[in-house]
């Protein structure tokens, strides 16, 4: 049997290099966007093209009415799911003096980031442990947090918190599913070149190349993608619960 991914936020960045990265392992492929647009069409001919079986799943990750009916639409296309990577994810409204932080930017942060893989995981495990699994088949989820689950950017704090608490979310999960043999990752990257980080990139790189990264550059979306297909694989065996720094050593402490 073939294993089965649903890869949240792959539209692109780290998503689409995490859906690529385990297309090429033989995974069949559910993509997923907040709505039917361009880039998730682009993303399905993309990951198409790559042989395997892939369908594509918009649907908002923060409405948790849905999460249910599109794992089951998910199911009835592709077949039983063995992977949840849990990768969408928001950065904040506006970067700035946490004293002036609003309520909506945390509402919004801790809504997607920590609310909708929480309850998306639980959904997911559900179904797992409702049938027989075969024992043959590797079954994870895997989160990308952050490495703002532990070094503090006080211009969004509120984001901070969120990356936290999923990262606490994560250990939650590990303890609760390790007797159902569902393992349980938190990859939690530093300064990727993403969409996301387009703004700051720069800045990022030459930081980087003046040492606050032991590698003297900035990561890439296709490497933290394959550390997940890496992991969903089950090519780090007895393995679950661990926080993956995917940070080019930025966290390490040195004098």
């Amino acid at each position: 049997m073939r294993q089965v991914a649903l890869v949240t936020g792959s539209s692109r960045g780290i998503g689409l290099a995490t859906a690529e990265a385990l297309a090429e392992e033989g995974f069949a492929i559910a993509l997923n966007g907040p709505q039917d647009d361009d880039e998730l069409r682009a993303a399905h001919a993309k990951i198409k093209a790559m042989g395997v079986p892939v369908v594509a799943a918009p649907f908002d990750v923060s409405d948790l009415t849905q999460h249910a009916a599109q794992l089951d639409m998910i199911e009835k296309a592709l077949g039983p799911l063995t992977t949840l990577v849990n990768n969408a994810g928001v950065g904040v409204l506006k970067r700035g003096d946490l004293l002036d932080v609003t309520e909506a930017s945390w509402d919004r942060c801790l809504t997607i980031n920590t609310k909708a893989m929480f309850f998306l995981s639980q959904a997911f495990a559900k179904k797992l442990i409702a049938r027989e699994r075969p024992k043959d088949l590797f079954h994870a989820i895997i989160n990308v947090t952050s490495a703002n689950a532990h070094a503090v950017a006080v211009q969004r704090a509120e984001y901070c918190a969120s990356k936290a608490a999923a990262s606490m979310v994560t250990k939650t999960l590990a303890v609760r599913l390790g007797s159902e043999n569902i393992a349980v990752y938190d990859i939690q990257p530093g300064l990727i070149d993403t969409d996301m980080t387009a703004p700051v990139i720069e800045s990022y790189k030459k930081r980087a190349e003046e040492g606050l990264t032991l590698f003297p550059r900035v990561g890439q979306p296709k490497e933290i993608g394959q550390i997940i297909a890496t992991l969903a694989s089950g090519k780090l065996p007895y393995t679950t619960g661990q926080a993956i720094s995917a940070d080019g050593g930025m966290l390490v402490s040195r004098f």
